[in-house]
C-alpha cells in the first residue's frame, strides 16, 4: 500500500494544491477492498509513507526545487501541517486505509520504498517472494518501488484499479509498461482478479 497519505489523498494536501483529488478518489474504495481481502487471506501487509525531516536535510535540492516549480513546495504549511514532513497530520495514512496491528509502515525519504529502508530485509526474513501493489502515484512512487522490487527478484502484481496518478494518459502508459515484452515488470491485474485468486 504505497503512500496513501493525507498529503496525496485529502483536501488541502500536497497533491490537492496542484492536481486536485479527482485522480485519486476513485481508487480509495478498490484499495480498501484489496486491503481487506489481503488481511482476510492472512497476507503480510506493508504501508509506505513518503516524507522528510523537519529541517529538510534528507530532501535533495532538486526534489525541493521541483516541488516548488509544481506549486506545492515540500515543507511549506498547509491545513494539515507542513507538506510531506514526517510527524505532520498530512504525512499520515488516510483513515480508510489505516494500518492495523502487525502491519509494517515504511517511512521513506525517496520515491522508491527499498531505497534507504529495511524493506528488503523485512520481506526476506518472512520468505516473501511475491508483492501486490496498490498506491499513489503510478508514475513515481509505485513504479519506482515496483522496479526496485523486480530487480531484487520479487514477482510483482500491479493492481491497476487501485493505482492512479495525476494524468490519465500517464496512468494508462504505466499500466501498458507492465505487460510489455511478455510482462517485463510483472502482472497487470485488478482488485477483483486478485481477491478471487486469494479465495481459490
Amino acid at each position: 500500500m504505497i503512500d496513501f497519505q493525507r498529503d496525496f489523498c485529502a483536501a488541502g494536501g500536497y497533491s490537492d494544491r496542484f492536481a486536485g483529488l479527482d485522480w485519486v478518489r476513485p481508487i480509495i474504495e478498490p484499495a480498501r477492498r484489496l486491503l481487506e481481502a489481503a488481511r482476510n487471506a492472512g497476507h503480510f501487509v506493508v504501508h509506505t509513507r513518503e516524507g522528510y525531516a523537519p529541517d529538510l536535510s534528507d530532501c535533495s535540492p532538486n526534489k525541493l526545487q521541483r516541488s516548488r516549480n509544481a506549486g506545492s513546495e515540500i515543507g511549506t504549511t498547509g491545513p494539515m501541517g507542513r507538506l510531506l514532513i514526517r510527524g505532520e497530520h498530512g504525512h499520515d495514512i488516510i483513515d480508510e486505509l489505516k494500518p492495523i496491528a502487525g502491519e509494517v509502515v515504511i517511512d521513506k525519504a525517496s520515491f522508491g520504498a527499498f531505497c534507504g529502508t529495511n524493506l528488503e530485509s523485512i520481506l526476506r526474513s518472512r520468505n516473501i517472494d511475491t508483492l501486490v501493489f496498490a498506491g499513489v502515484t503510478a508514475d513515481v512512487c509505485v513504479h519506482t518501488t515496483l522496479r526496485e522490487a523486480y530487480d531484487r527478484w520479487f514477482k510483482c502484481y500491479y493492481v491497476a484499479d487501485a493505482i492512479s496518478c495525476f494524468d490519465s494518459e500517464i496512468r494508462r502508459a504505466c499500466e501498458k509498461m507492465i505487460s510489455e515484452e511478455g510482462g517485463i515488470w510483472g502482472v497487470l491485474t485488478t482488485v477483483d482478479e486478485m481477491t478471487q485468486s486469494w479465495k481459490a
